[in-house]
């Protein structure tokens, strides 16, 4: 008889696995759930990269609604020794992935309130094939189960999370010290640097981003401003500083990586009244 639907919980997934493989997940889950109820957040995570996929996670989930189930899949131990988890956070939102630290920005922004191992045994998941999708035949199943109301100590043990701490930007009189956090489609390096970092008089700014070094960089506030083909800083919509490229690709010009260093530095002397009249004067 199949499960009642209608009054589940939403379920987020995130993941590197690409299309073919989050289909796979998607019918577990709707086996139980609403088409409405299961929101893809993306599927084209880079490969492995489990610190930027926190990093997107915390940005891309903080804003959903308490309650909401979300599952992550970037999970290069598959089948391995690492743990399989579900944490209760203090909004009523349940996170669940692999204890790899793909998680853990996102718990400590919402709150951890409890935490479990979760354990296949309990789900009546049915044959597993291989030991290489845990997405399919782990995750999946426990989101159903809290989605459709389980309490979580049905999912197995009590356990503890992994800790990922993503790194702080430096700030000095004259410079800031930061690192490339994601490259998204576009080849925009978003940084660790807040925004609010960048001083609001300077002479000039210069970059360095690895071992690529460019002078008198402009801050631009759109890319429009910034103009087809230039190099600049823009405020990014994740309140971090970006480094991009109008209509072009930073990463690409100046071989920008996650974890590539980031260097700012300004003079302090003769300055332009606003950013914006320096954007405007590199205009005309």
């Amino acid at each position: 008889m199949p499960r009642p639907r209608g009054r589940a919980r939403r379920v987020t997934l995130t993941s590197d696995i690409g299309w073919a493989y989050a289909a796979q997940m998607k019918a577990v889950l709707l086996a139980d759930l609403e088409a409405g109820q299961v929101i893809d957040l993306a599927h084209d995570l880079p490969a492995h990269g489990v610190r930027e996929a926190a990093f997107l996670l915390r940005a891309m989930a903080e804003r959903f609604p308490p309650g909401t189930v979300h599952v992550c899949i970037v999970d290069p131990g598959v089948g391995g020794r690492r743990a399989a988890l579900a944490v209760r956070c203090r909004d009523g939102s349940t996170l669940i992935g692999p204890d790899n630290g793909v998680l853990a920005p996102l718990a400590e922004r919402l709150g951890v309130e409890r935490v479990v191992a979760i354990d296949r045994g309990r789900l009546a998941a049915g044959e597993r094939v291989g030991r290489t999708f845990d997405g399919r035949d782990l995750f999946a199943p426990a989101a159903s189960l809290i989605a459709l109301g389980k309490p979580l100590s049905k999912l197995g043990p009590a356990s503890t999370l992994h800790p990922l701490r993503l790194p702080s930007a430096r700030r000095a009189p004259t410079q800031i010290s930061g690192e490339v956090l994601h490259v998204d489609r576009f080849g925009n390096l978003v940084t660790n640097v807040p925004s609010a970092f960048l001083p609001k008089r300077a002479a000039r700014f210069a970059l360095r981003v690895g071992r690529q070094a460019r002078a008198n960089v402009p801050f631009a506030r759109t890319y429009e401003e910034l103009g087809r083909g230039r190099l600049g800083l823009l405020p990014s919509s994740f309140g971090l500083l970006e480094v991009a490229v109008g209509q072009g690709s930073a990463a690409r010009r100046l071989s920008g990586h996650p974890r590539s260093s980031v260097t700012l530095r300004w003079s302090v002397g003769r300055t332009s009244s606003t950013r914006g009249a320096r954007a405007a004067h590199n205009r005309k």
